[in-house]
């Protein structure tokens, strides 16, 4: 395991640490390679591939300047738990492949480094804990199944991203972001804003160019709300796309992983490299296979994406007149002059009950659901400190200063542990679910003949996360104060081609993505 090398600079005050490193950080963007300049932020997975092939740069190199991007952001964003200390390896390994075969034909992430969220298992020197101290230490049995796929890509993994610890399902005093092993990671468009999670860290790595892509968990708004909040695209796929193997669970029936990345062609790029049938997640992949597209997704990055797309807008509860009013206005004419039909005022049905996590039964079974899981994924550890819930919950109790547990509280983990597996209650929870969602969103979506439905912002995650049903956010402006908010389109299941062509299209005709001025930090970025 490496944890972050913080060196001499922890000695110093914080703000100091954070006027030194960011004015060098800010002042030297480009990368100077061979003699070329190339600009490594804000660089995407097709460019990198180019400097690659031109020899204007190597995957060490580039694996270098994100490490030193984590050494010296990190202390101030909080964002990243650990650092692969074999990544540079890995990015060796790459690069001596390709010179060694310069004309084969080769995976878009090879010698690309990816960041996980800490509850996406490796067989190597890294943990995986759930933001936890309780995991620390434990042996997991192999990668997860993600993860199998992105070394066959040849992609580098490059550390762990920090998350709210145990999915913000600990309790409900915990702010978003935070976990034990790394504290509170912060938004880097406004300092005091929320970053959301429980995908936090890999939102606000990538988004603060730590990482070029990273991967994310949902289980109901994980991906779609930090993506929304910390200016970056990421993709929900349909339940079952992915593979779950050797991932710590929340909700098998709900859980999903998908790419946090700053374009959506990162994105289809990435859910390119992880999809797929896994023997380790049988029926959930099995189920979803026939969705997986001859030819990938990333052929479905069309600037003309939107043509002859009919769009439903759905306002109510999610979006009402604010001052985000005239934006979403006008990317709703961007839509229309890009050949979309859009259907506007749209409504669901049961709306109200889908969102209410005590009335529609979510709440109910999560918990349930969470205790089995979690114990079944605790039992194949190699080693462990801990091998079932109730032994989490005693960890905490143990390890007040860790775990900060007698401040912040468990009470989700108490009353998770309190359940007795899958009952009579919880299956009819789960029928009034999925009735909820047919003569709701479904019924939305099909009467009205639909390619997805918009809104704005981040509420509508429910409606897609309670059906199994993917989403994309994708970067749709900035409030007064800096903070961001994005455009949600949501689909069927196994409609990830059509979202990424909305998405696509709206993003190239949109171009709202910056990076952040850190001007909340006390800096900008023009220094």
């Amino acid at each position: 395991m490496a944890a972050i090398r913080w060196g001499p600079l922890s000695l110093l005050p914080k703000p100091l640490i954070i006027l030194l490193l960011l004015l060098l950080l800010l002042s030297a963007p480009f990368f100077q390679i061979n003699g070329h300049d190339f600009e490594i932020e804000e660089a995407t997975i097709e460019g990198v591939q180019r400097a690659f092939s031109d020899n204007k740069l190597t995957s060490r190199e580039l694996v270098d300047y994100y490490l030193d991007r984590i050494e010296s952001l990190n202390p101030v964003l909080r964002s990243v738990i650990e650092v692969n200390p074999d990544a540079v390896a890995e990015a060796e390994r790459a690069d001596s492949e390709r010179r060694a075969a310069d004309n084969v034909s080769r995976s878009s992430l090879h010698g690309i480094p990816v960041l996980l969220k800490d509850s996406i298992a490796t067989k190597d020197k890294l943990n995986t804990t759930a933001g936890s101290y309780a995991l620390l230490g434990a042996s997991v049995p192999r990668d997860a199944g993600v993860v199998e796929r992105l070394r066959n890509a040849g992609a580098v993994i490059l550390g762990k991203a920090s998350m709210s610890e145990w999915y913000n399902f600990r309790s409900p005093g915990i702010p978003s972001g935070w976990c034990a092993r790394s504290g509170q990671g912060l938004n880097p468009y406004v300092k005091s804003g929320d970053p959301c999670g429980s995908s936090s860290g890999s939102a606000i790595s990538v988004a603060a160019n730590m990482a070029m892509v990273s991967l994310g968990t949902e289980t109901d708004g994980s991906l779609i709300c930090p993506g929304d909040h910390n200016s970056v695209v990421a993709l929900k796929p349909t339940v079952g796309l992915t593979s779950r193997a050797g991932v710590i669970p929340l909700s098998p029936r709900q859980d999903t992983v998908g790419p946090i990345c700053r374009t959506v062609s990162e994105a289809a790029h990435v859910l390119d490299s992880i999809v797929g049938y896994d023997p380790r997640d049988s029926a959930a992949t099995m189920a979803a296979a026939k969705y997986i597209p001859s030819g990938g997704y990333a052929q479905f990055l069309n600037k003309n994406g939107l043509e002859g797309k009919r769009l439903g807008v759905v306002r109510n509860p999610f979006f009402t007149v604010s001052s985000r009013t005239p934006v979403f206005e006008a990317h709703l004419r961007t839509l229309r002059e890009k050949g979309a039909t859009i259907l506007d005022n749209l409504e669901i049905g049961n709306i109200d009950t889908v969102l209410n996590p005590l009335l529609c039964g979510e709440a109910m079974v999560l918990m349930a659901e969470f205790k089995v899981s979690l114990n079944e994924y605790l039992k194949e550890l190699i080693t462990s400190p801990v091998r079932s819930l109730s032994n989490v919950i005693i960890f905490n109790q143990n390890n007040p200063v860790l775990e900060r547990s007698e401040e912040l509280g468990q009470d989700i983990l108490i009353a998770a542990n309190s359940t007795n597996g899958i009952g009579e209650k919880e299956r009819q929870a789960i029928d009034t679910m999925e009735k909820l969602s047919r003569e709701g969103f479904e019924k939305l979506m099909l009467d009205n003949e639909l390619d997805a439905m918009v809104t704005l912002g981040s509420d509508a995650a429910t409606v897609a996360a309670i059906g199994g049903f993917p989403a994309i956010t994708v970067p749709a402006g900035y409030d007064s104060d800096g903070m961001p908010f994005g455009m949600f389109f949501g689909g069927l299941k196994g409609t990830e081609p059509k979202l990424i062509e909305i998405a696509y299209a709206f993003e190239q005709a949109t171009t709202i993505r910056k990076p952040p001025s850190f001007k909340s930090f006390g800096l900008s970025c023009s220094m």
